[in-house]
């Protein structure tokens, strides 16, 4: 069975884009809640539990929604999923709204992967290389792994720039066997 978590993100993502929410809020306020959810048990039993009416889970749900200021519109489509028993998808729907959010706004995110730590001048050098590649605004996400050996690995979507020593040795050796 197909997900329906992109059919839901894009619907919010109108309704956002229509209402002129602020995008990064509202992914904050939807992240708030599921982290609420994620956090406690008795709250999980309450909203995903059949017998209980769907008035009760909506007062629940407005005690939350005030205590975390949330815009109304994120409260009705929290309410729409609950209502459609599709809070087990949240996660998966709050992880395609932030995509389709960075494709409105020309963005993409990368996942860099560095032998060492980076200071901000490298990590701003990187990113705007990245920039430049993909053609795109980039939020990066940074990782470690002591194994690359130098240098950075570059995740954009599927595509994987290996700039790590580690590749360049193991390319070198392969040339060495091939002569």
């Amino acid at each position: 069975m197909a997900s329906s978590a992109p059919r839901y993100a894009r619907a919010f993502a109108e309704v956002a884009e229509s209402a002129r929410l602020d995008a990064g809020a509202a992914q904050q306020q939807m992240h708030d809640f599921a982290q609420t959810l994620a956090e406690s048990s008795v709250l999980r039993e309450v909203l995903e539990n059949p017998s209980i009416e769907m008035t009760g889970k909506l007062k629940v749900l407005d005690g939350i929604a005030g205590r975390i200021a949330m815009f109304p519109q994120v409260r009705n489509f929290i309410a729409v999923i609950l209502e459609h028993h599709r809070l087990a998808e949240l996660d998966e729907i709050l992880n395609e709204y932030k995509q389709v959010v960075d494709e409105h706004a020309g963005a993409t995110e990368a996942r860099i992967t560095s032998a060492r730590p980076l200071n901000a001048e490298d990590r701003a050098q990187l990113e705007a290389q990245i920039a430049k590649l993909a053609g795109a605004r980039v939020r990066a996400r940074y990782a470690e792994d002591a194994t690359l050996l130098g240098g950075a690995v570059v995740e954009i979507g599927s595509t994987v720039y290996d700039g790590s020593l580690r590749a360049q040795l193991q390319q070198l050796k392969q040339r060495l066997v091939n002569a």
